[in-house]
C-alpha cells in the first residue's frame, strides 16, 4: 500500500516561489506515474502537472506552463513541483497521485483513475 504526503505549501507574495515534494512511503515509486491537482476554493479539481514512470515525459496545464516544473527522485521516493512566477490564481490545495504507470496525460486531463491520493498541501498567495 503507497502512501502519499504532500509538503512545502505555505504563504507566498505574487511573483515568488515554492517547491512542493510529494515523499511515498510503504512502496517504491519507480513504477508510478505520478501527477499534482489543485482545487482552488468553490472550483473543481484540476490537473496541474504529471510525469511518467521514468522522469522523461512530463506534462502540463496551459496555466502553469513555462512557470512551474515537475521533477522526481526516484531514489528518494519523491517528486517535486518547483512553482514559480506565482499568481493569486495558483492559490489552492496542492494534491500529488499516483497511478500505475499511467499515461500521463490522460492522468492530467482527469481526477479519476488514480491508485493512490495524498491529503493536499495549502499554497496561498497573497500580498
Amino acid at each position: 500500500q503507497l502512501q502519499l504526503v504532500e509538503s512545502g505549501g505555505g504563504l507566498v507574495q505574487p511573483g515568488g516561489s515554492l517547491r512542493l515534494s510529494c515523499t511515498a512511503s510503504g512502496s517504491t515509486l519507480d513504477y508510478y506515474s505520478i501527477g499534482w491537482f489543485r482545487q482552488a476554493p468553490g472550483k473543481e479539481r484540476e490537473g496541474v502537472s504529471c510525469i511518467n514512470s521514468s522522469g522523461r515525459d512530463t506534462n502540463y496545464a496551459d496555466s502553469v506552463k513555462d512557470r512551474f516544473i515537475i521533477s522526481r527522485d526516484n531514489a528518494k521516493n519523491t517528486v517535486y513541483l518547483q512553482m514559480n512566477s506565482l499568481k493569486f490564481e495558483d492559490t489552492a490545495v496542492y494534491y500529488c497521485a499516483a497511478a500505475l504507470y499511467r499515461n500521463i496525460r490522460t492522468m492530467c486531463a482527469t481526477t479519476r483513475g488514480n491508485d493512490y491520493w495524498g491529503k493536499g498541501t495549502l499554497v496561498t498567495v497573497s500580498l
